[in-house]
C-alpha cells in the first residue's frame, strides 16, 4: 500500500467520524463534564490498553502541562502510569481489576472517567466504567464502531465507525485532541 493510500483512508475515517450522527452533542458534552469537573478541582481520570494506554497518558499530559496555553495544572491522572499500582493489583487480584480499584481510590462524584477502548470490550475498561458510574462519576466512552460492552455504560459515546484498531486509534487522537483544545478555552473563559 502507498503511503497515499494509507493517509487516505485514515482521512475517510476522520471524516466519516465528524459525520456520526450525534457526535456533535456527545463531544459538547465531554467537553462540557471535564471542564466543569477540572473547574471544580475534581479528577479527570483515564484509562486504556495499550496504545490507548499511550493516549492516556497522552491526554493527562497535554491537561497536567499545557495543551496550546499557558494555564495552570488540571487534575488529570492516566490510570496506566503506575507500574506499581499496576503490577500489585494485578497479582493481588486480577488485571480486569486494575483501573476499578485506582477509580475507587482516586475518583470523586463530579469527576469524569475518560475510558478509552477501541473494541469497546476491554474487561479493565468496562471494569472501570461500572465503578465510575457507581461512584457518580461521568463517564465518556472512546471506542470503534459500536461501542461494545462500553457504550452502554458511558454517559457519552465518542465512536470511531471503523472496526480497525489503528484507523479508530487515528480518530481517538483527532477527538481527544479536540477535547484538550475545548477544555483548556473553557478553563482560560475563551
Amino acid at each position: 500500500m502507498a503511503l497515499t493510500q494509507y493517509m487516505t483512508d485514515s482521512a475517510a475515517i476522520i471524516s466519516a467520524t465528524a459525520n456520526v450522527p450525534g457526535i456533535e452533542k456527545a463531544m459538547a458534552k465531554a467537553v462540557d463534564w471535564t471542564s466543569a469537573a477540572l473547574a471544580a478541582n475534581l479528577p479527570v481520570l483515564v484509562c486504556g490498553n495499550g496504545g490507548s494506554a499511550a493516549d492516556a497518558q497522552h491526554i493527562a499530559g497535554e491537561l497536567v502541562g499545557r495543551f496550546l496555553k499557558e494555564r495552570r495544572a488540571l487534575n488529570v491522572i492516566a490510570l496506566t502510569a503506575n507500574p506499581a499500582v499496576l503490577t500489585a493489583l494485578a497479582n493481588d487480584y486480577d488485571y480486569a481489576s486494575v483501573f476499578a480499584r485506582q477509580v475507587e481510590a482516586h475518583g470523586r462524584p463530579g469527576g469524569v472517567l475518560l475510558a478509552l477502548s477501541s473494541s469497546g470490550n476491554s474487561a479493565n475498561v468496562v471494569q472501570a466504567a461500572e465503578a465510575a458510574r457507581g461512584a457518580q462519576i461521568k463517564v465518556v466512552a472512546f471506542t470503534g464502531e459500536g461501542g461494545g460492552k462500553l457504550g452502554p455504560l458511558a454517559h457519552t459515546l465518542l465512536a470511531v465507525p471503523s472496526n480497525h484498531t489503528p484507523r479508530i486509534q487515528e480518530g481517538h487522537l483527532v477527538l481527544y485532541h479536540y477535547l484538550c483544545e475545548m477544555v483548556e478555552r473553557k478553563i482560560l473563559g475563551g
